[in-house]
Formats: structure tokens, C-alpha cells, sequence
């Protein structure tokens, strides 16, 4: 029994820089994953979509198909234009069993890289010095999202032993601009951005400029299609794949299941 076909799903976008952070994550995840077939659609109207890939699959075959959201602000459940996409799927092939995983979310591991795109800009700059941190993230996310971005805010000051804000990209909450006020406010002069984006998405530039124009030392590079963040997909493909299982295949695929996620730990 073959495993169902993981869909990366990624917010719309026209810019080639943003698609090509995708299509890269897509392809090494795939050069690591060879027995699952693995695709990239985006939420919008942007190509490819959801149900021009699920209807090329279904025109292959392909019955089943798990749809992870590449969203590191949301955990409990996707964006309105994600559960969109699911929907067109649905309407567009009936016959192909589709499931929306959990979006990625602020996953601890991911600290650590940002933490070394941080390293990166600051040694490009010179900066020496650092007494203050922003947390900037694309979104105020769902509300288990933000109280794990809250959390992360705090583990990361705790290691840094620096005071940390949060600020969002998409106006959901405080932006760069406030953030770095309110540690202005707190004495703090020598600040730099950490961002959570994965992408150089308009939101992230427009946050980066503001940053830099507020006299933020460095901004981190995105996250980029880190072998990290294709290991987060996985664990939520692997988790939702469990829904799509008849009662009578389910011991068989759940073994594999097990097995493909205990894999990507090891």
C-alpha cells in the first residue's frame, strides 16, 4: 500500500524569490523522502494550486493526498485561505481522499536557526554588542500560536539572557517599529531582529526596511528551505496521514507511519 502524496502548502505569491525558497524546500525534501511523492501548491491563485496538482495526481493515479501547511505562526488548525484550498480540492476531485494537516507552528528547533541567520548578518555588520532582541513573525497566528511564539520569545531571551518582544508582520500586533521603541523605552540601544519568516516574503522586506530604518543593528536572513523545516512537514504529514487510513489497513500504515517519523528523529 502506497503512501499518500504530501502537498507543501504555501501562501500565494508572484515573487520568484519567495517561490524559489519553496520549490527548493520541495525538492531536497523529496531527494530525502524518495518513497513519497511529494508536491508544492500555493493558497490564492497563484500556480501551481491546490487542485491543478491534486488533479494532475488523480490523473496518475493518486488517490490519497495530505495537504501541510507551511505556516510557523498557526498551530491548531490553518488560515482561511488554507482551509480554501482544501475545500477546492474536495469539489474539484471527490474521488481523491484529501486532509489538511496541523500547520508547522513555532516549533522550538526552529531557535536554533534562526539563531544562526542572526549570527550570520550580525558578523556581516560587525555588531559586537547586543542588548536587546525582536521576535518578528509573519502573523499573530491562532491563539495556541501565539501563546507559543510568546513562549519562544521568553526561551529565547532566557538563553540570551536579553530582554525579547514580539512583533508581527502583518498587523496583527506591534511591528518592528514598536518593538524596538519599547526596548528604546527600556534603555536597550543596540537591538537586532530575529525573523520567522521562511521566505523574503513584501510583509518580511517591508518589516526589514522599517527595522533597519528604526535603528535596528541587523535583520536575520528568512529561514530558508531548511532541512528543519521539511522535517517539521514531515512529522504533521505523518500525523495526518493516520486519518486516511481504512480500519483494515490501519496496524500495516500505521507501523510505516511510525517508522517514516521515527526516521526524520534519528
Amino acid at each position: 500500500m502506497s503512501a499518500p502524496a504530501l502537498i507543501l502548502l504555501a501562501q500565494g505569491t508572484t515573487d520568484s524569490r519567495v517561490e524559489q525558497v519553496y520549490h527548493t524546500l520541495r525538492h531536497e525534501l523529496q531527494s530525502q523522502r524518495p518513497t513519497i511523492s511529494i508536491h508544492l501548491a500555493f493558497a490564492d491563485s497563484c500556480p501551481p494550486t491546490g487542485p491543478q496538482v491534486i488533479g494532475a495526481l488523480a490523473n496518475r493515479g493518486v488517490d490519497e493526498v495530505v495537504l501541510v501547511p507551511l505556516d510557523l505562526s498557526r498551530v491548531c488548525g490553518p488560515a482561511e485561505k488554507m482551509v480554501s484550498v482544501l475545500s477546492a480540492v474536495r469539489d474539484h476531485r471527490p474521488e481523491v481522499k484529501s486532509v489538511m494537516a496541523r500547520p508547522i507552528g513555532p516549533a522550538l528547533e526552529l531557535l536554533n536557526l534562526l539563531d544562526m541567520r542572526l549570527r550570520n548578518v550580525l558578523s556581516t555588520v560587525h555588531a559586537t554588542e547586543l542588548d536587546g532582541l525582536v521576535l518578528l513573525t509573519p502573523s499573530w497566528g491562532d491563539t495556541r500560536g501565539a501563546g507559543l511564539i510568546a513562549r519562544r520569545a521568553r526561551q529565547w531571551a532566557t538563553h540570551h539572557k536579553l530582554p525579547v518582544l514580539v512583533a508581527h508582520g502583518d498587523g496583527s500586533g506591534p511591528d518592528v517599529a514598536a518593538a524596538i521603541a519599547s526596548l528604546r523605552h527600556i534603555g536597550r540601544r543596540n537591538i537586532a531582529v530575529g525573523s520567522l519568516f521562511i521566505s523574503p516574503t513584501e510583509a518580511y522586506r517591508q518589516q526589514a526596511d522599517l527595522a533597519l530604518a528604526n535603528g535596528a543593528l541587523a535583520v536575520s536572513a528568512p529561514l530558508g528551505p531548511d532541512p528543519r523545516i521539511g522535517d517539521l512537514a514531515m512529522a504533521r504529514y505523518s500525523f495526518a496521514a493516520m486519518e486516511l487510513l481504512d480500519d483494515q489497513f490501519a496496524p500495516q500504515m500505521a507501523e510505516s507511519v511510525v517508522e517514516t517519523a521515527a526516521r526524520q528523529v534519528l
